[in-house]
């Protein structure tokens, strides 16, 4: 570097930000494992054609399994909630408020093994340890079934919830792992949508088991626990599940798990279904993200960093608040529709519209935040539905079936404003200590909003729940404020860091490889921001 010239690391000090404590760009200690896949490698072109392919070939092998993982996990976590109609209270002597605390312990699993989760992420193969995860939270869904009180219950659903804890966060990391900035949005919500594939086929095979049941009278189990057995894996050796509407589900999550441990590498660099020119080039077509693929190093700096910069606790505070009506919805939306005069049986039917509206929702916004590259504007889009929908519901006489039950369906179009604001961790957060620290604060700050959702309900306010759909009306006004002030910070940011790129001028020196550094955002200069 001449006497003149600045670069990266000398900017560190002197960023709008300001300092956060990096210490040396060249030490080989922490970079990004893209840098070490790139070292002696030859020189590939990147065409536009080898780039479609390549992303045709990634798209294929990662999307599918990403989307049913991530269905089943909806599921396997919902499940509670078709049990809810499905006498799983009187079989078990639940009393008082013990359903919504099921509905709650669940996130304090969660909540307990979030951080570690992340922490091992970091340390373990990122695919290896998500299989584990995946093939042991299988296994404690199908232990639902031998439970005959309220403890065994509480306890599984805490087990669930630190067996789920890596998935979201983890498919995140993959997503910044493989994908393009602006390739991402529309990515993650294309396997985010299938929580609604998920309550489409949770109602549709839900309805279909009492249906059966009531009709054929067989088993000695409950449909609670058929349920529970389906979901998790249950493989039907003796014979006794052989006629149940449900017995298409056999075996899925461990199944799934199975698969996704022989499928899914642990980065670009290891991907068996590239040779060894796609891998280099899966890498380098990620250098404009000025994010690689992930380091094995925890850094200090990096973990203070998270807790320094507004962006978090922009996120954090968005995930809390609008959790809280997920968690509500989430826990009771089968006793809400019981409440607009639906039998059990319809009530479980007349739930898979609202899974449709989260998939076309989901892949809409998405399709539109990546097409213009403005995911902020398509989340408030989103938001301002929902709200429209609890707006409807607290309005609405019972007597107005249709009008509720459209009201309750709009309210899923929230879900395309969750993912296209967590979707920021992957395109706005780098650096991978940073990266998994801010995965760990969000996701804990997801259970704590699922915690207190259920809670908002007093059963004695059946069948309408007004003051729960009041509190969820004015937490998603909350949150589509956020959005808005969230857009305003990024694009501050940006025009912060284009000024002092103007008053450097030619005193600014770009690093050889510095995108595959592990920078953070906050370090390096020509990060931008997507919004």
């Amino acid at each position: 570097m001449t006497d003149k010239g600045i670069s990266t690391a000398d900017l560190v000090k002197s960023v709008s930000e300001g300092n956060h404590g990096f210490d040396s760009l060249p030490s080989s200690a922490g970079l990004d494992e893209a840098l070490k896949a790139l070292d002696g490698s030859e020189i590939v072109t990147l065409t536009p054609e080898k780039e479609r392919a390549l992303l045709w070939k990634i798209d294929l092998h990662l999307i599918p399994i990403f989307s049913l993982l991530y269905g089943l996990q909806f599921l396997d976590k919902t499940t509670i909630s078709y049990a809810a109609v499905m006498d799983i209270m009187k079989d078990t002597k639940l009393k008082g408020d013990n359903f919504n605390w099921l509905g709650s312990v669940f996130y304090f699993g969660y909540l307990f093994w979030e951080y570690p989760a992340n922490y091992l992420m970091q340390k373990l193969p990122l695919a290896k340890f998500t299989g584990f995860n995946i093939l042991a939270w299988g296994g404690i869904l199908m232990l639902h079934a031998a439970c005959s009180d309220f403890a065994g219950l509480a306890t599984l659903r805490v087990l669930l919830g630190i067996f789920e804890a890596s998935i979201s966060p983890g498919f995140l990391l993959f997503v910044s792992q493989w994908w393009r900035v602006r390739e991402q949005a529309f990515r993650t919500s294309m396997w985010f949508c299938w929580n609604g594939v998920a309550q489409i086929i949770g109602s549709v095979c839900s309805y279909a088991m009492v249906r059966g049941i009531e009709k054929h009278g067989y088993t000695a189990l409950g449909g609670w626990q058929l349920l529970f057995l389906a979901t998790g894996g249950y493989v039907d050796i003796l014979g006794t599940w052989s006629r149940s509407p449900l017995r298409f589900l056999n075996s899925f999550t461990i199944l799934a798990g199975i698969l996704f441990l022989f499928i899914i590498p642990d980065s670009p660099a290891t991907a068996w279904f590239l040779n060894k020119e796609e891998r280099i080039m899966a890498i380098e077509r990620l250098r404009g993200n000025n994010q690689g693929v992930g380091s094995k190093k925890f850094k200090k700096h990096q973990f203070i960093e998270a807790f320094t910069d507004p962006q978090t606790y922009y996120i954090t505070l968005f995930v809390i608040i609008s959790s809280i009506p997920n968690g509500f919805l989430t826990t009771f939306k089968n006793i809400i529709l019981k409440g607009f005069g639906l039998t059990a049986e319809k009530s479980l039917l007349y739930g898979a519209p609202s899974g449709a509206v989260q998939i076309v929702s989901c892949l809409l916004f998405g399709w539109l935040a990546g097409r213009y590259q403005n995911r902020m504007i398509w989340a408030i889009v989103a938001m301002l539905i929902s709200l429209l929908g609890f707006s409807l519901a607290v309005a609405l006489p019972r007597s107005n079936l249709n009008g509720n039950l459209g009201a309750y369906y709009l309210t899923s179009t929230a879900a395309a404003s969750f993912i296209l604001l967590v979707s920021c961790i992957s395109s706005n957060v780098a650096g991978y200590t940073k990266k998994t620290t801010v995965n760990a604060i969000v996701f804990i700050a997801y259970c704590v909003g699922n915690l207190i959702g259920p809670h908002t309900v007093d059963l004695k306010d059946g069948p309408m729940y007004i003051k729960a759909k009041t509190i969820s009306l004015v937490a998603w006004c909350i949150s589509a404020a956020l959005l808005v002030a969230l857009r305003f910070y990024y694009t501050g940011s940006n025009a912060a860091r284009d000024k002092k790129m103007r008053e450097l001028g030619d005193r600014y020196q770009h690093q050889e490889n510095q995108e595959f550094m592990d920078l953070t955002d906050r370090e390096n200069l020509e990060f931008r921001y997507t919004y």
